[in-house]
């Protein structure tokens, strides 16, 4: 029984804090953080450690994996699901405009009417860098894109408008 088990699994991948910064966009110290925090699941190997595939599938907000029905199809009554997982990169910000977007945006889905968001910002001073991690609903998530886009937008434009 224990082999046929094994037999229809996939392998487990592992992945280090340096290609979890790499894949997510972020800073190596912020993923080592997130480990710390309890934020994002992950073993120790000798002085290393080690996330694996479905704890980054977690931390991510992509659904949890499944025993695979047969045919695939995830039986009957089974609904269909999407959601997003994005960075969205803002360059060239202070921490005073970093702090009004990030505020806005918490402030934003606080008495969000759709489906539940989680967001996050970080902001690295050193390089002037603000990165908002979105993960919920497609339809949300849009909403929500639009607004980061107007905040940055009006930041962007408003050195261009005439003085007069």
């Amino acid at each position: 029984m224990r082999g046929k088990r094994m037999a229809g699994r996939m392998p487990q991948r592992y992945y280090s804090v340096e290609q979890v910064a790499g894949l997510l966009g972020l800073h190596v110290r912020t993923v080592r953080g997130y480990v710390r925090d309890g934020r994002l699941r992950a073993s120790r190997v000798g002085r290393q450690y080690r996330i694996t595939g479905e704890d980054l599938a977690a931390f991510t907000g992509a659904p949890a994996p499944t025993e695979a029905t047969p045919g695939g199809t995830g039986g009957t009554g089974a609904r269909r699901q999407a959601e997003v997982s994005g960075i969205v990169r803002i360059d060239a910000i202070t921490p005073a405009e970093a702090n009004r977007v990030s505020t806005t945006v918490l402030a934003a889905i606080h008495n969000w009417r759709g489906a539940p968001l989680r967001v996050e910002s970080v902001y690295d001073e050193e390089r002037a860098v603000l990165k908002v991690i979105v993960l919920g609903d497609l339809a949300d998530t849009a909403e929500l894109l639009r607004i980061i886009h107007a905040l940055t937008d009006d930041e962007n434009h408003e050195s261009d408008e005439d003085p007069r």
